[in-house]
């Protein structure tokens, strides 16, 4: 499977009188599938590597270079109260848009590997479990049937959290400011390369 630098599949045009249909796309965490609105996504890359940054919470893995751009990545299986996710040849980052302060910032979701797309209509979305999810249920907006499988939908503005981009605002706002003149990431520690650790 290749997914380096992919955009998000998109829904073919509908026309007439069908139901509106909610597109997300689905990413695997620590052994669970989650899915997050396709149109909060911009693209998903291949895990390349990061530069670690001290002082920060656990979750946050690092920073990735994208195109020029500093980009936070968040491991959500550290946040939601798992080990550190395990690089393999299926590592992704999912890269979203979430708000700050009515600004859009940029943040990568890391994965243990990508779902799929699932189209929807609203009918079909169901209110989170109240119980029995490895994950606090405020952090749901709710869930989907795919087959004979559930898939839970994350609220990704209340997963990413303001305290969290509060952190993730200062990190950026440092690493501008000790930035190289032409750019790129700042040497704040060592790199975390996406090879290490990646099983054949």
């Amino acid at each position: 499977m290749t997914f380096t630098d992919s955009e998000p599949a998109q829904a073919p045009p509908r026309h007439g009188t069908e139901p509106e249909q909610t597109v997300f796309l689905s990413f695997h965490i620590a052994g669970e599938e989650y899915a997050i609105p396709v149109a909060r996504v911009s693209k998903v890359i291949e895990f390349d590597c990061l530069t670690k940054v001290p002082n920060m919470p656990a979750c946050i893995r690092g920073l990735m270079n994208l195109r020029g751009a500093v980009v936070p990545c968040v491991d959500l299986g550290v946040k939601f109260g798992s080990t550190a996710m395990e690089l393999t040849k299926w590592t992704c980052v999912v890269v979203v848009e979430v708000q700050l302060d009515g600004e859009a910032t940029v943040m990568g979701i890391m994965a243990d590997a990508l779902g799929e797309v699932i189209e929807t209509s609203p009918g079909e979305i169901d209110p989170p479990p109240a119980f029995g999810t490895r994950i606090r249920v405020d952090y749901l907006s709710g869930m989907v049937k795919v087959g004979r499988k559930f898939v839970l939908i994350l609220d990704i503005d209340r997963v990413l959290s303001v305290d969290e981009l509060l952190s993730v605002e200062l990190m950026l706002t440092d690493s501008r400011t000790n930035s190289p003149a032409k750019g790129g990431l700042p040497q704040l520690a060592m790199s975390e390369s996406g090879a290490e650790g990646r099983t054949s």
